[in-house]
C-alpha cells in the first residue's frame, strides 16, 4: 500500500491520534486546574466563614460588655456607698475598654474590624478560585468535545472535523491560560 489511498489515511490517522493525544494532555492538566481551584475555593470559603464566626463572637462578647456598662451607669446615681460607686465606675471604664478591643486590636488581628478585613480578603481569594474553576472546565468541556470530534474524524473521514477539533483545542488552551494569568479578565458565570 505504499503510496496508495490507504497509505494516506493511515498516515492522517496518525496526526488525529497525536492531536487526540495533544488534547488528552491539555485535558488532564486543565482538570487539575480545576481541582486545584475547587480545593483553594473550598478552603478558602472554610477560613472566610472561620473568621465571620469569630466576628460574630465578638460583636455578641461587645454588645454584652456595652449594655452591662450602660446599665451599671444608669445605675451609678443611686449608688450611696463610696467604696461601691467607685468600684462599679472601675468596672464600668473595664467593660468600656474591653469592648472597644473588641472592636479593633491591630496587635493580634482579632478586633472586629481587623476579623472583617480579613474574612473580605478571604472571600474574594474564594471568589477568584471559584472563577479559575469555572474556566478550568470550560476548557475541559471544549477539550472534551474536540476529542469526540477528532475520533468521529477517524471513523467518519470528514476532514473539517479534525479542523473544528484543532479550533475547539485553541480556545480551551485560551480558557486555561486566562484562569492562569487573569481569570477575572473574562465573567461568564
Amino acid at each position: 500500500m505504499s503510496g496508495g489511498h490507504g497509505a494516506h489515511v493511515e498516515g492522517g490517522n496518525k496526526g488525529v491520534a497525536l492531536l487526540i493525544a495533544i488534547l488528552a494532555l491539555i485535558l488532564a492538566l486543565s482538570e487539575t486546574g480545576a481541582k486545584n481551584s475547587e480545593h483553594e475555593s473550598t478552603a478558602f470559603n472554610i477560613e472566610a466563614t472561620n473568621l465571620w464566626n469569630f466576628f460574630q463572637a465578638k460583636t455578641i462578647r461587645r454588645t454584652t460588655l456595652q449594655t452591662a456598662a450602660e446599665d451599671a451607669g444608669t445605675r451609678l446615681p443611686g449608688i450611696a456607698d463610696a467604696a461601691v460607686k467607685a468600684a462599679t465606675e472601675k468596672q464600668i471604664t473595664g467593660w468600656k475598654a474591653t469592648a472597644e478591643r473588641y472592636e479593633t486590636e491591630p496587635s493580634t488581628q482579632e478586633g472586629r474590624r481587623e476579623l472583617m478585613a480579613r474574612a473580605k480578603i478571604a472571600e474574594d481569594k474564594r471568589d477568584l478560585s471559584n472563577t479559575r474553576r469555572h474556566h478550568f472546565e470550560l476548557a475541559s468541556a471544549l477539550l472534551q468535545i474536540a476529542i469526540v470530534l477528532a475520533s468521529a474524524m477517524i471513523i467518519t473521514g470528514i476532514g473539517w472535523l479534525i479542523w473544528l477539533s484543532g479550533a475547539l483545542g485553541v480556545i480551551a488552551v485560551g480558557f486555561s491560560v486566562i484562569a492562569i494569568v487573569a481569570p477575572n479578565a473574562i465573567h461568564l458565570f
